[in-house]
């Protein structure tokens, strides 16, 4: 969605770029969520593996990802790619 504030807003203190740029002519197709762990009222840190589906001059791509995120002030957050 090239939301830049949103993504910044969800991404830890600790790793946060100062900016996000996006590629251009990348459209988001979708996501996938392949496994998780922890994550749960009970667990302070957890991970996600994804793939997120794009296109790119007209041809599908994915990033296939394992992230580990941790709670900050009360909300998940990205932290980074395994």
């Amino acid at each position: 969605m090239h939301d830049a504030p949103y993504l910044q807003q969800t991404w830890s203190l600790t790793t946060r770029p100062a900016s996000i740029d996006f590629p251009p002519g990348r459209e988001w197709t979708g996501l996938e969520i392949v496994g998780t762990t922890g994550g749960s009222l009970f667990h302070s840190e957890g991970t996600v593996e994804f793939r997120a589906h794009y296109t790119e001059a007209g041809n599908p791509g994915v990033q296939h990802e394992n992230s580990t995120f941790t709670r900050e002030a009360g909300h998940w957050v990205y932290v980074t790619a395994l």
